[in-house]
């Protein structure tokens, strides 16, 4: 596998941090392997609207943090074991109820709806709202000399 050096044009530019440490993770210099642990699917519902959804098997609502800061969500969970949920003596325990961080970076206008809880899985509902400064838009075009064009500017003004 190839790696390289980003260095230089963290030097030279101003502004694409961001974007660099995006470029960073993608490569995975951060060093770790990618977490497999809980599987998820990140499903298109609708033209402007996503789903992520996680399989938390095992996990209450009590258990789970969602959060979203600087364009980063993070799905935390965290089994806790109190007296209402000891039952016996576990012989063979398959359902994985370690504790767990998944992180999904959004893109610019992507905001977080909601989350629903239902059958062992953990639906995060996002939305991406493109502002009106960014939509597109049509530009008339006029005719007629380049003298009239600079009049028509200047009465406009």
């Amino acid at each position: 596998m190839r790696h390289y050096d980003l260095s230089p044009l963290y030097r030279s530019t101003v502004g694409f941090d961001r974007l660099f440490s995006l470029l960073d993770q993608a490569a995975g210099f951060d060093g770790a392997a990618a977490p497999t642990y809980p599987p998820y699917n990140i499903e298109r519902t609708s033209e402007n609207g996503y789903r992520i959804s996680v399989a938390v098997a095992g996990f209450s609502d009590k258990d789970i943090a969602i959060e979203v800061k600087e364009n980063a969500l993070s799905i935390r969970g965290e089994k806790r074991e109190d007296a209402s949920t000891a039952r016996g003596e576990v012989l063979h325990q398959g359902i994985a109820a370690r504790a767990f961080e998944r992180r999904f970076q959004l893109a610019d206008g992507v905001q977080v709806t909601g989350a629903a809880l239902e059958h062992g899985l953990l639906h995060v509902e996002l939305v991406r709202e493109v502002p009106e400064a960014k939509k597109p838009r049509l530009i008339p075009i006029s005719t007629g000399s380049a003298e009239a064009r600079t009049v028509e500017a200047k009465k406009a003004a």
